[in-house]
């Protein structure tokens, strides 16, 4: 049986969202659109957008202010990764990634020292933030992590390795989860703060992706990584549990992204499905490209209103679990349905790198795997449903 969830929402964007929304775009026109396709070709991380990003509050969204941060809510989060996204998907999932994994980490889980001690820099841009679960044997089996923390006096030891880390080599600081109690307990991982430049502590491969080319994921090494038992997050077997409250707030900001990118691929089919004629008229006013535009439009805006439920409940401290998976799941199944039905729209051309079509084609297809699988959504929203 299904029961009903009526929430109170408001469905239109407040004035300070509208705000926050324009400035996102006028940004991304001017400092994102002009050059993303050169980064896309030479897989450049643009770090110096991201600082003027922390400029703009962007890069601490949802952190206090007294932390350095915004201090907005997670509906204005989601304007952010999609008005951005919606020009490049690269440097969308960058910020997102950035915001509410390595950032969140702290934010949520941190002690107070801890936070105002990185915060301030996470939040303004200073540095760059990477997240450590996955590795290149466990994948989705986090339990079944290699990487260990050995305690040593008022150290930590770290050895090991993490895979597939975006701002694995240009992050200045990261969160990792390691092992410190046995193999596939869900209370022997704990997590930690390792600061780049810390001996025993490198990015290795860096790797050659189909998309997302311009947001850096890279592997992490650890070599007897001395770091302080102060940088241990909250308590010892509890890094299992934090990570996967931080990846239920981690699948709003993938769904934000899956979200930016079919808007950017749809208002690209619009544009040129009225410019591009054919038989007399425009072909966006043949039946064929005008139904496709439609279920496109549709998807859309189902997806949006799933996420800014799950952004309703993350706001109020609601359990948000499957509603978050649901949002993540749908946002990046429409994003690579919404992605092919542009090229399509375009034709040959979206076969070309002259438009924008294919790179939004390839982008979309990250949003299905980040954070977990579509299958991986699909298991949470059944254990969730099944309770």
């Amino acid at each position: 049986m299904f029961t009903l969830n009526l929430l109170i929402m408001n469905f239109a964007r407040s004035e300070n969202q509208e705000m926050i929304a324009k400035m996102v775009r006028d940004f991304a026109e001017k400092e994102i659109r002009p050059h993303f396709m050169e980064w896309d070709e030479t897989q450049e991380f643009p770090v110096h957008v991201f600082k003027k990003l922390g400029e703009l509050g962007l890069m601490g969204v949802f952190i206090p202010e007294e932390y350095g941060g915004s201090g907005f809510g997670y509906e204005e989060y989601i304007v952010v990764v999609s008005e951005i996204a919606k020009v490049c998907g690269s440097i969308g999932l960058s910020v997102a990634a950035h915001n509410s994994l390595c950032t969140g980490h702290i934010y949520y889980h941190g002690s107070e020292e801890q936070k105002k001690k990185y915060l301030p820099k996470l939040a303004t841009g200073e540095w760059i933030g990477a997240w450590g679960l996955t590795e290149t044997g466990t994948g989705s089996d986090a339990g079944g992590m290699r990487t260990t923390a050995v305690k040593d006096g008022d150290f930590y030891v770290l050895n090991g390795s993490k895979n597939f880390i975006t701002h694995g080599k240009s992050g200045d600081v990261a969160v990792v989860i390691a092992r410190t109690g046995e193999l596939g307990d869900s209370k022997g991982m704990s997590a930690f703060i390792v600061e780049k430049g810390t001996p025993g502590f490198s990015a290795g491969k860096k790797e050659n992706k189909l998309g997302m080319r311009a947001s850096e994921t890279c592997e992490l090494i650890f070599d007897n990584c001395r770091i302080p038992a102060e940088n241990l997050i909250g308590e010892v077997g509890r890094g299992f549990p934090q990570a996967m409250q931080i990846l239920d707030g981690g699948r709003i900001s993938i769904g934000a992204l899956a979200l930016g990118i079919a808007k950017g691929a749809y208002e690209s089919a619009i544009k040129y499905s009225k410019e591009r004629e054919q038989f007399g008229k425009p072909i966006a006013h043949h039946q064929a490209i005008g139904f496709k535009l439609a279920d496109m439009a549709t998807k859309i805006e189902a997806a949006e209103l799933l996420l800014y439920q799950s952004a309703y409940l993350k706001n109020n401290k609601l359990p948000m679990t499957k509603e978050s998976a649901i949002a993540k799941y749908y946002a990046s199944e429409i994003a690579c349905e919404v992605a092919n039905d542009a090229v399509q729209i375009f034709g040959g051309y979206g076969y070309t790198k002259d438009f924008p079509a294919e790179k939004f084609y390839r982008d979309a297809k990250l949003c299905t795997i980040g954070e977990g699988t579509s299958e991986i959504q699909k298991l949470v929203i059944s254990r969730e449903i099944l309770k």
